[in-house]
């Protein structure tokens, strides 16, 4: 049961809601005190997974609340980012406190906010592209009540860690700094949710994210089956991409997602699709690397690649002659990527970088670069597509743009130039060749 009934006190003592908590917090313990043996195991499982945002827990702790509010005749008297008395005294004693109001989207801001930010007793959300302020404050007891509540969802963390990264049951990423690696006061939760879910090609194109134009060439892409790169910073829209790429995939070829953390969960985008889902980094990626070269799978996800482990299963699964593979990386640059990924491999495995570099751009086909707007970062912009391939004159590892966005312009250009490595792909899908490069040559001439 909480025992921070004094700090909770404290903190809402000026608006009555304190006393309130309390009074709910004493009613608890008191009915637990009388409770047989089987019902407290009961409660505290319910309770737990209550803790951990699962749903018909939480709906059962808020409905004990509930009764114990009016059976007492409680004063409801509550913050205002709340929307019910009962959700208020659930979130303070057992959810996500002030942060949960914007987990669960219960404003259209928040609905919006991809990522908020505890700092102290300071909670911000990202609205509309910039970090605003918000009312809640959150008080010492509080946070440590909270990230011990956050921990329930991963057993094998241990409290006194200054770094833990955990994931609710609704898919929000939190990753938490403190201890000696924050200022005293000072730590850090740092949460991120997706808020474009079940998209298509389409409502990129209404978000500015992609021209309009594109769309149909998106499509066509998925169907050729290119080996393709999704890059940018973090926040920049690359993984949203990669889901909407994905969704188009043909349901009937079988998959294999690799992931270095447990972020998209496939089964809920693709759960007609006979794809395998692995969570893996480091040195656990590395011992499985060869069942996974084994496996009988007709194209692989990468996501977030980070190190020299997983950009040396990309190139390996890759040189297997497996299509239709997608990863995404933190980079800023198509040209640099391929040293990028060599020079981690080869510190770690060996060989020679211009060597490797060159499997690279043999293997991948295809680089989407992604940035968010500095004047509002709440706006995606797919801002570069780069082909990779060698050129048959001098033999050397090529780079060529089919798509560039000028910010100074405020549009995309395009090249209907292909490299001969693309050519050579679409020959083997003739129908789908021919309606690509008539698009971009249209594409092309209108942005001349």
């Amino acid at each position: 049961m909480n025992d921070n009934e004094d700090n909770l006190k404290e903190t809402y003592s000026e608006s009555g809601f304190g006393t309130l908590l309390s009074d709910v917090l004493r009613c608890l313990e008191e009915e637990w005190k009388v409770s047989e043996d089987s019902d407290r195991t009961d409660r505290l499982e319910t309770e737990k997974k209550a803790i951990m945002g699962y749903p018909e827990e939480v709906n059962k702790v808020k409905d004990s609340i509930k009764r114990i509010i009016g059976e007492n005749g409680f004063n409801e008297i509550y913050p205002p980012w709340y929307k019910s008395v009962e959700d208020a005294v659930f979130n303070e004693l057992f959810g996500l406190s002030g942060i949960a109001p914007w987990a669960y989207d219960e404003t259209e801001e928040y609905k919006r906010s991809s990522s908020a930010k505890l700092i102290g007793d300071r909670l911000y959300c990202l609205i509309d592209g910039k970090s605003v302020l918000q009312p809640q404050r959150i008080c010492k007891e509080r946070r440590e009540q909270l990230k011990r509540t956050l921990l329930l969802a991963t057993p094998k963390e241990r409290l006194e860690n200054g770094f833990h990264e955990v994931y609710l049951n609704n898919g929000i990423r939190v990753t938490i700094f403190s201890g000696d690696r924050t200022k005293e006061g000072q730590d850090i939760m740092v949460f991120r949710k997706y808020v474009l879910n079940d998209m298509k090609f389409e409502d990129l194109a209404q978000l500015k994210t992609i021209p309009e134009e594109s769309v149909e060439l998106f499509k066509l892409m998925v169907k050729v089956g290119f080996n393709v790169i999704f890059a940018g910073p973090v926040r920049s829209g690359k993984t949203t991409f990669l889901r909407i790429w994905q969704s188009y995939e043909d349901r009937g070829l079988e998959g294999l997602a690799i992931a270095t953390d447990p972020e998209t969960d496939w089964s809920k985008i693709m759960g007609d699709a006979p794809m395998m889902q692995i969570v893996a980094d480091g040195e656990d990626l590395e011992n499985i690397t060869k069942p996974i070269l084994r496996g009988d799978n007709d194209y692989v996800l990468l996501e977030e690649m980070r190190d020299a482990v997983a950009f040396n299963i990309a190139l390996e699964i890759t040189s297997l002659g497996t299509r239709r593979s997608k990863a995404t990386v933190h980079t800023m640059s198509a040209e640099s990527l391929p040293f990028m990924m060599a020079e981690k491999i080869r510190h770690r495995y060996g060989g020679d970088t211009k060597d490797i570099i060159r499997k690279i751009v043999e293997n991948f086909d295809l680089v989407f670069e992604f940035r968010q707007m500095d004047d509002n970062r709440s706006i995606k912009k797919l801002t570069a597509i780069t082909q990779y391939y060698i050129d048959k004159t001098t033999g050397k590892p090529a780079s060529l743009k089919l798509m560039k966005y000028d910010f100074s312009q405020d549009k995309w250009i395009w090249n209907s130039g292909l490299s001969c490595k693309t050519k050579e792909i679409l020959r083997s899908h003739p129908e789908e060749g021919r309606k690509i490069y008539g698009i971009l040559k249209k594409l092309e001439e209108a942005t001349r």
